[in-house]
C-alpha cells in the first residue's frame, strides 16, 4: 500500500536535492520573509526551486490531491475539501543550509483524513534518506548501501536517555527540562526530520521542542517515519497531531520519543511546563 506514493516522493526528494546542492556549491543569497507566526524567517532561491520541483511533480501524478508547501500559497478551501494532502518542506533547516553545516533536509509527507501515511526525509548534503509508509516500516538508505530497517530503542530510564534539541533555535528553558528530567545528554541538530532520524537510529530517544512556531510541514513526514519505527509524536501535552486543520501552526510544541518513555515524559514534563509558563494554546491564541 502507498508504494506509488512513496516511490514518487523519494524520486522528487532526490531531484529536489540535486537542485538544492547546486545552490549549496555556489553563492547562497538569503532573504527574509514573514512567517505565519508574523516573525521573519530566512528563505533562499533553493527553497523556492525545490518547492517548485516537488509541487509540480506531485500535481502531475496525483492531480486530485491537495498540496501544501511552505513556499507556496495555502489554497485553504481546496486543501480542507480534499481527503489527501501532500505536505512539503522544501528545505527544513534553511539556517543550516545558509551556514553550509549540512543540517538541512527535504521533507515530503502525505496525510490522509488528517493522519500521516507516507513520509520522506532526505539529507542532500549526506545522501541519507529516511522513508516510511503506513504499515510498511521505516527505512534508512545511505550512500553505498541498501535500505536498512529502523527501530527505536526501548529505554525508559531518563538517566540512560539522550535528548535531541534544536541547534539553531535552542530555548534556554531546555536546560531546566534536561536537569529536571535527569536526562543523560543532549545532542543539537537542525531540522525536525534530522532529530527524528536520530530517534529512529537510536542515537537519541527523546526530542522536545517548546516553541509554538513549527508548522505542519515540519512534522508530517517525520511523524510517520517515527511511528513506523515504533516511536510516537504528540504535542507537549500528549495530544495527537492532525493535518486537516485550517491553522497549520503546531501551537503546543513537539514531544517525540521511542514510545516506551512517552507517557512518563508527559507526566514529568507537566509540572516543569507550568513552572516555565508554557501553557496549552488554542487556535485563537494571540502569539
Amino acid at each position: 500500500m502507498y508504494k506509488q506514493e512513496l516511490d514518487i516522493a523519494i524520486g522528487l526528494a532526490r531531484k529536489a536535492g540535486d537542485a538544492v546542492l547546486a545552490h549549496y556549491s555556489s553563492d547562497i543569497i538569503s532573504e527574509h520573509k514573514i512567517g505565519l507566526d508574523k516573525r521573519p524567517e530566512p528563505v533562499t532561491a533553493a527553497d523556492r526551486e525545490a518547492s517548485s520541483i516537488i509541487v509540480q511533480g506531485l500535481a502531475a501524478v496525483f492531480p486530485s490531491d491537495a498540496i501544501l508547501s511552505e513556499e507556496a500559497a495555502d489554497e485553504l478551501d481546496s486543501r480542507l475539501a480534499r481527503d489527501r494532502v501532500w505536505i512539503i518542506d522544501p528545505i527544513d533547516g534553511t539556517a543550516g543550509f545558509i551556514k553550509r553545516d549540512g543540517d538541512f533536509a527535504i521533507q515530503i509527507g502525505l496525510a490522509e483524513d488528517g493522519i500521516p501515511k507516507v513520509g520522506v526525509v532526505y539529507l542532500p548534503a549526506h545522501d541519507r534518506l529516511y522513508f516510511a509508509a503506513k504499515g510498511g516500516g521505516t527505512f534508512l538508505h545511505e550512500r553505498g548501501s541498501g535500505p536498512e530497517k529502523m527501530n527505536v530503542s526501548s529505554k525508559t530510564d531518563f538517566a540512560e536517555i539522550n535528548i535531541a534539541v534544536s541547534r539553531d533555535h535552542r530555548s534556554p528553558k531546555m536546560s531546566r527540562i534536561i536537569h529536571g528530567l535527569g536526562l543523560r545528554s543532549e545532542i543539537g541538530r537542525g531540522s525536525v526530520g534530522i532529530k527524528i532520524g536520530m530517534i529512529v537510529e537510536q542515537t537519541c530517544d527523546l526530542y522536545i521542542h517548546l516553541s509554538h512556531r513549527t508548522k505542519f510541514w515540519d512534522t508530517c513526514a517525520p511523524q510517520i517515519i517515527l511511528e513506523e519505527a515504533g516511536g510516537r509524536l504528540t504535542d507537549l501535552f500528549g495530544a495527537e497531531f492532525r493535518y486537516d486543520l485550517g491553522n497549520v501552526l503546531n501551537l503546543n510544541g513537539i514531544l517525540a520519543s521511542n514510545r516506551a518513555v512517552h507517557d512518563k515524559a508527559i507526566e514529568h514534563l507537566s509540572p516543569i511546563l507550568k513552572e516555565l509558563g508554557r501553557i496549552k494554546l488554542t487556535d485563537d491564541a494571540e502569539i
